[in-house]
Order: C-alpha cells, then structure tokens, then sequence
C-alpha cells in the first residue's frame, strides 16, 4: 500500500488519538487500550513498509504517549502525583514553549515602555497608578521608607489579599485567550506598563537599587508567573487561532489542556510569591545579602523549572522514542 492511501485511510483516527493524550476525564482506560492496540498495530505495519518514513516517527510517539498514559494510571496516587509535577507539567511546558517566549518578550518589551515612558515624562506613573498612591508613595519616601507600602495591614492579612489578588491577575490573564492570543497581550501590555512606571518610579527619584531589591524580592516569582499564565493564555488563543490540520474547535481542545498544566503550574509560584511579600518584603531593615540570596534562589528554580527540566524531560522521551 503506497503510504499516502495509507495516511488517508488512518489519519482521522490519529488525530482522535492525539486529543485523547493526557485526557484524564473525557477519554476513558479502555479506550486508550483499544487505541494503543491499533496505534502500535499501525506503527509495526509503518515499520515494515516505510522504515525511513516520518509516519514512523510519528506513530512511535502516538503509541509511546499513550503507553505512559496507561502506565501513569496504575501508580499509587502519590506516584501519580509527583509524576504530573516533575514530568507531565515539564512537557507541557515545552510544547507550549512559543507561547511562553511570546509572553516574555510581549511582557519585557513594555515594561520598557513604561520605563521610558517615565523617564521622558515623570508624571506619566500618576496615569498608570493613580495619583492615591503615588502621593503615599511621595509621602513614604519624604520619611525615609520607600518601601512602608509593603508593611500595611498584618503579615496574615497582607498573605491572604495579595494570594487573592494575584491568582485573580493570574487567571484572567490565562482566560483572556479564549478572546485569541491577542486578549492575553492585551492584558500583558497593561501590566508590563504599570511593572515599568512603578520601577521607574523610584529610579527617576535616585533610590533604584533599595526599591528593586524590595520588590524584586517576592517579584521574580510574581513577575514569573505572569509571564507563566501569559504563556498559557497565548498557547489556549494560539489554539483556536491556528488550527493547521485540526478542526477549530480539537485544536482549541488539544490547547487547552496543554494550557491548563501550564497555568496550574503557576499557582504554587503565585502562592509562594505572595507568601514572601506578605510575612519578609515589609522587613525592609532585612540585609541586601540576604535579599540578594532570595532572589537569585527564586530566578535559579523559575530557570530549572521552566527552561532546564522541561527541555530533559523532551529530550529524555524522545530518545525512549
């Protein structure tokens, strides 16, 4: 059989195995037992007729995705556990890794608009952040305490609102992908601005290095996952937005739930983000070092976590492949 009749023949039934990886709730056991039993009956068809095909390649990685599905099953609960955090979520990063790179060069790219912004006009932060704030700003730094923002309210009550606070900024940046991609930038344009004008804020007035040790202090992780959740919302739009040879509404599938372990990767990020700046950013007497040290620990993980092992873990499955 020539291999285009071949493909021609399979191909719908391919596709419907690729949205059934991953899907633990729609796409049953036994369903992916019948699919692994005709995948690998296809693959060694493929592999006797076109040994040097990319549908060899293609098949082998149909059937090695669904082996781990099934073997990922039979785990303990807590094997299953550790198995999604340190090998599902890594993949889903990689493969979601063009949306990623999209939010960080959307998100860095204004942040420095809104840091020239500043700079060519000082009172472009009171637009952005409103003049309520910068006046208490202006008045914490007359005293001598740039950072007293960060001391309001107890440590408990400052955990809880900014955890709130920013799992909401969290969410709806992921959810404005269901508007496309471009909702997601959208919503990144608006916070990378505010994130330069506030960092701005304090360089203009000559206290630059204190502030950022400050803010950047719980800011790698909060800034991180924004960058995160970005990169989720990009790859949920991006799904809808260009579906190659899917149907719209498969591809928006397979995206989503791509998207999601990304986006719930984020959520112990945002959590320990706000637990730093609610119990340590308000000690602003704490030692630059030790600051320093927070935040270069912080930047190692974000690196590990979100550029190292998603790029093992890819390169692992495909030498098992």
């Amino acid at each position: 059989m020539q291999e285009a009749v071949f493909v021609r023949q399979n191909i719908e039934k391919w596709k419907k195995v690729e949205v059934m990886i991953g899907d633990t709730v729609f796409a049953t056991p036994d369903e992916k037992v019948e699919a692994y039993n005709e995948v690998t009956s296809d693959l060694a068809f493929a592999r006797t007729q076109y040994p040097g095909s990319p549908l060899t390649s293609y098949l082998n990685g149909l059937a090695l995705n669904l082996h781990r599905d099934l073997f990922y099953h039979k785990k303990t609960s807590w094997s299953r556990f550790l198995h999604f955090w340190t090998h599902d979520i890594p993949l889903a990063v990689y493969d979601a890794r063009k949306g990623l790179l999209l939010s960080l060069a959307v998100f860095v790219s204004f942040i420095v608009i809104g840091v020239l912004s500043t700079i060519g006009d000082p009172d472009f932060p009171r637009i952005i952040l409103g003049d309520s704030y910068i006046d208490m700003t202006l008045r914490n730094i007359e005293a001598g305490q740039p950072m007293a923002v960060y001391a309001t309210g107890t440590q408990m009550d400052s955990f809880l609102s900014i955890t709130l606070n920013n799992i909401m900024v969290s969410f709806i940046t992921y959810a404005m992908g269901v508007l496309t991609s471009f909702g997601t930038c959208y919503y990144l344009m608006h916070n990378g601005i505010m994130v330069g004008a506030f960092i701005s804020f304090f360089l203009v007035r000559g206290i630059f290095a204190e502030s950022l040790l400050a803010i950047m202090l719980h800011g790698t992780l909060e800034l991180s996952s924004i960058v995160i959740c970005g990169g989720a919302g990009i790859t949920l739009g991006n799904g809808w937005l260009f579906p190659g040879t899917y149907t719209r509404m498969r591809s928006f599938l397979v995206a989503a739930r791509r998207s999601v372990k990304v986006l719930v990767s984020a959520v112990p990020v945002v959590v320990v983000a706000a637990f730093i700046e609610g119990f340590f950013t308000r000690f602003t007497e704490i030692g630059d070092g030790l600051r320093l040290l927070v935040i270069l620990l912080s930047l190692a993980f974000i690196l590990f976590y979100y550029v190292y092992l998603p790029v093992k873990r890819h390169r692992d499955e495909s030498r098992v492949g």
